[in-house]
Parts: structure tokens; C-alpha cells; sequence
């Protein structure tokens, strides 16, 4: 369920989180109305009060630990694909240490493997369905063989720096295939609804005189409680949905790689004569 709401977009999964949940608590109030006289409600208001400022006061907690979770989750996540692009675009250059041939195959496989991970690995994760092999590890596992490679060996020192930039890669992307399948787990998203329903419901058996009134501040309280679950649901897994991280780091050094291939080709990229 919270992965169908996350990869939906992000109006959508608003009207259906706060739009929907905000118009069923503002209906609480009216209903408990009908069925308890408000005198009977506002004789509990004082003990009620105690009560109610204590579960809020535990739910702002939960909410916000798991706000922080998702949050730095989602930004280790952008670190992440940037230090993968980085280290690749590191081991393209560090390439042309080696010998013409070497460094050529060493080129083309990292070329592969952005091409791969991109047109793969992003899909599939939108879709919560990564895992660690797959065509990009194949890809990836090309970039191993040339480095390891007897051509290679004659250049210690520079497979040596490649060798570690080229585990940054792996790290990098095993990494981000762990985030991809969220940061909360199922336990806490079962305590953050049911604290939901509990907080907000809670509201319905305060005795207010103006049930107008009251409607207004138990949907302005189920309006701020459900906006923050939104936000978790938006990036609790942050390369699914409306928000999510892009692979924008990996296009760059790929536009940079092939740019690069085609000068050293002598081929006449767009607007040359």
C-alpha cells in the first residue's frame, strides 16, 4: 500500500493521504455528536486534555524521527549517484595512463556501464524491483576483467588508483540499491498510522460547545499530521515516485566520456565545420 501511494504522483497521492484523510476526521466529530450529548463529553474535557497532550506530544516525536530518517536517507542517496559519477569519471581519466589499447577497452567498459546502469538499473528501481546483478553488474564486472587484465598488470601504480575508484563505483551502487527499497519499515509505518487514527481520533470526544469549531480544529490537526506522513511517503524510497533522485550525475560523465571519444576520434561533433 505505501509503495503504491509513493510511486504515484505526488497531487495524486496528496488528495488521496491528506485530501481524503482530512474530510474522514472532520466527519469524526459530527458522528460521535449524534450518539454522546456534549455535556457528557465536555465532563471528561479536563482529564482528556492531559491525556491528549501527552499521545501528542509522543506521535510529534515519531513523526519527527522518522521525518529526519527519510530525510537524511534521501540525501545519502544523491551522495551516493554523485560519488558513482565521480569515481567513474576518475576512472576514465586516470585511463589514459594506460597503454592505447588497455585504456581504450577500460573506456568503453565504463561507457557500458553508465549506458547500463541508466537505462536499468533507474527503471528498476523506480519500480522497487533492483537487485545487486542484473546487466549493470555484468557491465561492471567488465571494468574488472580490463583492469585485471594481463595488459593492465604493466601499469601498477595508476590500476592500483583505478582499482579504488572502481570499488567506489560498486559501493556507490550497492548503496543506492539498498535505499531504493525505503528507509521505514513496516513495523514503524504500522505505529505511524495507527498514532494517526489514535491522535486524531482522540480529538472526537473533547465536549466543545461549538461543534463547528471543533470540526475546524480537529481537520486543521488531521490536516498538519497527514502532510507530514506525506512527506515521508514521498521520499522514503528516493528513486520511486514524483520525488526521487535523478541520474544526473551519471548522464554528465557519460556526455563528458562520449564528448571526449569523439574528439579523440577526430569525428565532427554538432555545430563544427
Amino acid at each position: 500500500m505505501i509503495f503504491f501511494l509513493t510511486s504515484l504522483p505526488l497531487w495524486l497521492s496528496g488528495v488521496m493521504v491528506v485530501g481524503l484523510g482530512t474530510l474522514l476526521a472532520m466527519l469524526g466529530p459530527a458522528l460521535v455528536r449524534r450518539h454522546v450529548d456534549v455535556k457528557r463529553l465536555a465532563a471528561n474535557n479536563e482529564i482528556a486534555g492531559f491525556k491528549f497532550a501527552t499521545i501528542g506530544v509522543l506521535y510529534a516525536v515519531l513523526l519527527a524521527f522518522a521525518i529526519i530518517v527519510v530525510w537524511g536517507k534521501f540525501s545519502d542517496a544523491e551522495v551516493d549517484v554523485v560519488q558513482e559519477g565521480g569515481a567513474a569519471e576518475n576512472l576514465y581519466r586516470l585511463s589514459q595512463g594506460l597503454d592505447d589499447k588497455t585504456g581504450a577497452t577500460v573506456r568503453d567498459a565504463v561507457a557500458s556501464y553508465l549506458k547500463v546502469t541508466m537505462a536499468n538499473d533507474w527503471p528498476a528501481m523506480d519500480r522497487g524491483t533492483a537487485s545487486a546483478g542484473g546487466a549493470a553488474k555484468q557491465a561492471l564486472d567488465t571494468v574488472y576483467t580490463a583492469l585485471l587484465s594481463s595488459d593492465a598488470r604493466g601499469n601498477g601504480i595508476a590500476v592500483s588508483e583505478m582499482l579504488r575508484q572502481l570499488e567506489l563505483i560498486t559501493q556507490s551502487r550497492r548503496a543506492r540499491l539498498v535505499a531504493a527499497q525505503g528507509a521505514v519499515p513496516n513495523v514503524i509505518w504500522l505505529v505511524l498510522l495507527g498514532g494517526a487514527v489514535v491522535t486524531i481520533g482522540f480529538t472526537f470526544f473533547f465536549g466543545a460547545e461549538n461543534l463547528r469549531a471543533q470540526i475546524v480544529m480537529t481537520a486543521l490537526l488531521a490536516l498538519l499530521i497527514f502532510s507530514e506522513l506525506l512527506i515521508i511517503i514521498a521520499i522514503d524510497r528516493p528513486f520511486t515516485g514524483a520525488v526521487k533522485v535523478e541520474p544526473k550525475a551519471l548522464a554528465a560523465v557519460l556526455a563528458d566520456v562520449e564528448s571526449r571519444a569523439d574528439r579523440g576520434s577526430g569525428r565532427i561533433g554538432p555545430g563544427q565545420k
